[in-house]
């Protein structure tokens, strides 16, 4: 499908950088394919059983050894919980089309659940997180404490523990560069997290996160997202080079030339849309809230569309969808435009 007219030097830049990082990732080149992952069980033709039981270590602890990945995660703490700084600091990233993303400028992501693939190797004494891009982080499992106030860095300073089969992991000591989520959620120096990681699987590690940050939150509060195992390769270094030249305008920008479209029109490109995205699927739901428009971003985040025809709209992530087709007096379907790729999702249900 062709590009329609007002598509915008925006949409089309910052889209690029978001639609390559936030794909559905995978190793760009295998290695070691022929071999296999020690330690895993296997069905009858040799392939990785990713549902059995996950395996353990001599010591009889869950053993997290092996590449894994996961996908870029939108945790966020309730609205009404964030300070007045950490309200300004959200509005601010989500005007800029969150550019100042750590992982956009190839910079160490801090405790910001990433897509980013990392290999974990585990000992008794410690655990190490070694991650594409170069950046690693150590959990110290001698039994040491934490030191009340760190020097900040960029991955912080972790300690952990086994609570029977889960892994306790606490963290601090973390500058305020990074961010908690790609949404661009906040926090300071005063940070504190807990990481709690079950292995529920062979091919699952699940990770529950508590955030405490008294200076940017009233209270503490919970996230949690999934890893999966890439078994029978490795993890394939990943180096980042950051131009950010072209990344420019605001959604301020786009806002001031939305046009007006009635209510009703707006209510008719309400509904679910689901097709291929990348590797896999990606379901788009279209709600309308106070005569506004809003979808879901890729990590489930709340997205704003800002309309510049009828059926045309730009995204306070930085992407575009188009709205098509007449059934019921409904739109049929919708296209995310990216300037990898159009990706058209039909309508689920009228």
């Amino acid at each position: 499908m062709k590009t329609p007219h007002r598509r915008s030097h925006v949409g089309l830049s910052i889209a690029g950088a978001l639609f390559c990082l936030l794909l559905p990732m995978r190793p760009a080149s295998a290695q070691w394919l022929n071999h296999p992952t020690p330690n895993i069980p296997r069905s009858a033709d040799g392939k990785p059983n990713l549902d059995a039981s996950a395996p353990r270590q001599p010591d009889g602890t869950p053993d997290l050894s092996g590449a894994w990945n996961g996908r870029a995660v939108a945790m966020a703490p309730a609205d009404d919980t964030i300070r007045p700084s950490g309200r300004a600091l959200l509005a601010q990233r989500e005007d800029n089309y969150f550019k100042d993303r750590p992982l956009f400028k190839c910079l160490p992501s801090g405790p910001e659940p990433t897509p980013l693939f990392r290999n974990f190797v585990q000992s008794p004494r410690a655990i190490v997180v070694l991650y594409e891009n170069l950046t690693y982080r150590i959990i110290h499992m001698d039994g040491r404490a934490l030191e009340p106030t760190p020097e900040p860095a960029w991955m912080g300073y972790s300690v952990g523990h086994w609570e029977g089969d889960t892994l306790v992991v606490e963290s601090n000591g973390f500058n305020d560069r990074t961010w908690l989520s790609k949404t661009g959620v906040p926090h300071s120096e005063a940070l504190r997290m807990t990481e709690r990681y079950q292995r529920l699987t062979v091919g699952t590690l699940r990770v529950d996160v508590t955030i405490i940050d008294p200076e940017l939150f009233t209270q503490p509060w919970n996230g949690s997202y999934e890893l999966r195992l890439l078994p029978d390769t490795e993890v394939v270094e990943a180096v980042c080079e950051s131009d950010q030249s072209h990344w420019t305008g605001t959604v301020a920008d786009t806002t001031k030339k939305a046009v007006s479209v009635a209510p009703a029109v707006l209510a008719r490109h309400v509904g679910v849309y689901s097709g291929r995205w990348g590797t896999g699927t990606r379901t788009v739901r279209v709600t309308l809230v106070d005569g506004v428009l809003y979808g879901n971003g890729t990590a489930g985040e709340k997205v704003r569309l800002v309309p510049q025809s009828e059926t045309f709209f730009l995204t306070s992530d930085g992407y575009s969808l188009e709205f098509g087709g007449d059934r019921h007096g409904s739109s049929e379907f919708v296209v995310e435009r990216h300037v990898s790729g159009d990706w058209k999702y039909m309508r689920q249900a009228y």
